[in-house]
């Protein structure tokens, strides 16, 4: 396996967004040009940003809800509505930040999102979309915690989570778990579980607190460039099974993963 570039991650964020100058700059053109899958994927990563902004630039143009309009006036507008759409774009291109080598490009939903907005759950479907994209490339990081402590992830979750956390096992489907990671989540703590077959094609598990207003049960799908996502909602909280994969082929794994996590 090839070094990581001998570059902090703020310097190739910048040079990503345009912003590195100097000598740093000239170094990392001149190791990128020794280096080109590495170039290659900072590109990826560069899509993955332009991509994220096309999709969610628009909230700089929408209406300063009511209840803010309301309160003790400190900015204008104007100025509150553009900061407010910036904080929320920068929060999705800061996701995409984390983003590292192996990674590919998260798009635009194939679902739109109106349609997934419409019935309340497109934080649920995006947030475990893009945990998916940044994490499964990963080969030295992909969890925090390893499978070999899976005691201590199952209960270091459930304390943060404030619920009972139960690992699905998928080894009927050829997968087994990696692990895990703690995540933030729209309500607070979320987590993420990580599945790989014998062949490194990967799954992951998201859940998070439920949203009000979420109260189906049945499967939904949706699909965000290439990564298959079935999500539900159950007992207060949201779960949503993520790959590069079919809905075909994802199905029977969330069928499997549903009744055992049903009560």
């Amino acid at each position: 396996m090839s070094a990581g570039p001998p570059f902090s991650d703020a310097e190739l964020n910048a040079w990503v967004d345009g912003r590195l100058d100097g000598e740093r700059r000239a170094a990392l053109d001149a190791w990128l040009a020794d280096h080109p899958s590495h170039g290659r994927e900072l590109e990826d990563w560069r899509r993955i940003n332009e991509s994220l902004r096309a999709a969610y630039e628009p909230t700089l143009n929408e209406a300063v809800p009511m209840r803010l309009r309301m309160a003790p006036p400190r900015l204008p507008s104007r100025q509150l509505a553009a900061m407010l759409g910036w904080l929320a774009l920068g929060g999705v291109i800061g996701a995409a930040g984390g983003y590292r080598y192996g990674a590919h490009a998260l798009q635009t939903s194939a679902l739109p999102p109106a349609a997934i907005a419409a019935t309340g759950q497109m934080d649920v479907v995006r947030r475990a979309a893009i945990a998916h994209a940044v994490y499964s490339p990963e080969q030295r990081h992909p969890v925090e915690v390893g499978a070999d402590q899976e005691a201590h992830l199952v209960a270091w979750l459930s304390k943060r989570l404030g619920t009972p956390l139960r690992v699905p096992q998928l080894g009927a489907h050829g997968y087994h778990l990696m692990g895990g990671r703690l995540l933030a989540a729209e309500a607070g703590p979320g987590a993420q579980f990580m599945y790989e077959t014998a062949k490194g094609e990967r799954l992951t598990l998201y859940v998070s607190a439920q949203q009000a207003g979420d109260t189906g049960t049945g499967f939904r799908f949706a699909e965000e460039a290439g990564i298959a996502v079935f999500y539900w909602f159950d007992h207060g909280f949201a779960y949503a099974l993520s790959g590069k994969s079919t809905r075909e082929s994802l199905l029977p794994v969330a069928e499997t993963v549903h009744r055992q996590l049903a009560p």
